[in-house]
């Protein structure tokens, strides 16, 4: 296998690749490259590179060295079989970050890119599209008072709704820091994962909303009148309340446009991280709006002294009146462990119950798909 990807790669320019030289024959060596036996052959080419290594979710450590096998030919794999999952990864060569130009698949996390390998098996094959009825994915724009201009999120409604008069429960689902309103349908894998429960009974049918939580804009990165600008994670106006104290204008948007079952018990709201964030406080601020709340590596520490975080002991008794699902999931390695550690002990103190989910591994999408898997097969 090395003396066929050394040929191969000598064969070729990679960087001359693509639609534009179709009269080109020369097929490039796979990378990722997935064995028999569920391990994971990564492999890179360039002529001029010294060090390469290897860096995702997929490699025990995070990261490896990759073996230069011929002169300029790098490759590296796994010492065991890869478990099912959606993976991100991306080489470092002399120090330099870059996509694996041997794999097509690449996916934008803010204002990265990573290369994206998906093994097939078990939770992941719920992320795959597959042979079921699809729901509908529409981009949709809304006033919003709060933020003085127009703002757009992303819709799901699920097969057969456009052909049916029935009304539908809502599930609204919130990103993190940096990401925007396509954040949870491309990286997150949701329209799939809804399509593949609905599909085999495991998720009532819903409809499903992404919103912008970064109230400061009015859509995601070369989807406004901005342009191609730079995707920024420090973006004003994210976790200062505004997105919070707005929610409701989200919430009556979505009833008035949408055959939706407007009650509590019919509406569910979870994020990630800030979404995380914006769902503990925008759920405990309007106690009587969800029935279902997920918590998935959140945020919990106020960064303001907005009203909306304002009392939280008195709204979380409130909230818990009305007895929600109250889900919890957190990585044992994130970085935000101990802040779920004390929101936890709150609600233990004042006998609030919820359902709490300790995975592995970090601050990751890994886990975030684990967390609204589960999350949504507990819904309505």
């Amino acid at each position: 296998m090395r003396k066929l990807f050394t040929l191969m790669a000598l064969a070729i320019s990679l960087t001359a690749l693509g639609q534009q030289n179709m009269k080109r024959v020369s097929t490039p060596p796979a990378s990722p490259d997935i064995q028999d036996d569920g391990t994971v052959t990564f492999r890179y080419y360039n002529p001029k590179a010294v060090s390469v290594v290897v860096e995702g979710g997929c490699i025990n450590g995070g990261r490896a060295q990759m073996e230069e096998v011929a002169p300029g030919a790098f490759e590296y794999v796994t010492p065991a079989p890869v478990s099912p999952q959606m993976y991100y990864y991306n080489y470092v060569v002399d120090g330099r970050r870059v996509i694996d130009d041997l794999n097509p698949w690449v996916i934008r996390d803010v204002n990265y890119l990573f290369s994206v390998l998906l093994v097939k098996g078990g939770l992941s094959d719920d992320f795959v599209v597959k042979d079921v009825p699809h729901g509908t994915v529409s981009k949709v724009w809304y006033h919003s008072d709060k933020a003085g201009f127009d703002r757009r999120m992303t819709v799901y409604t699920p097969a057969g709704y456009e052909t049916s008069k029935k009304k539908y429960p809502v599930v609204y689902i919130l990103h993190g820091m940096g990401g925007d309103e396509e954040a949870w349908v491309t990286q997150g894998r949701a329209c799939q994962i809804l399509d593949n429960l609905i599909a085999d009974g495991r998720c009532k049918p819903a409809i499903a909303v992404f919103t912008n939580g970064n109230i400061s804009v009015d859509a995601a990165p070369g989807e406004s009148a901005r342009g191609y600008d730079k995707p920024n994670y420090n973006l004003p106006q994210t976790m200062e309340g505004s997105f919070e104290e707005s929610f409701p204008e989200v919430v009556k948007f979505i009833d008035g446009r949408y055959r939706t079952i407007a009650k509590q018990s019919s509406r569910a709201i979870c994020g990630l991280s800030m979404g995380g964030y914006h769902t503990l406080y925008i759920s405990a601020n309007n106690p009587k709006m969800f029935g279902y709340v997920g918590l998935f590596s959140a945020a919990i520490t106020p960064r303001s002294d907005s009203p909306v975080y304002q009392d939280i002991d008195a709204k979380l008794v409130a909230q818990f009146a009305a007895k929600p699902y109250y889900f919890i999931g957190i990585g044992k390695d994130d970085f935000l462990y101990q802040d779920n550690v004390s929101h936890r002990q709150r609600l233990d103190t004042a006998g609030h119950p919820y359902e709490y989910m300790e995975t592995s591994g970090d601050h990751n999408w890994i886990n975030w798909k684990i967390y609204l898997h589960h999350f949504l097969q507990k819904l309505f």
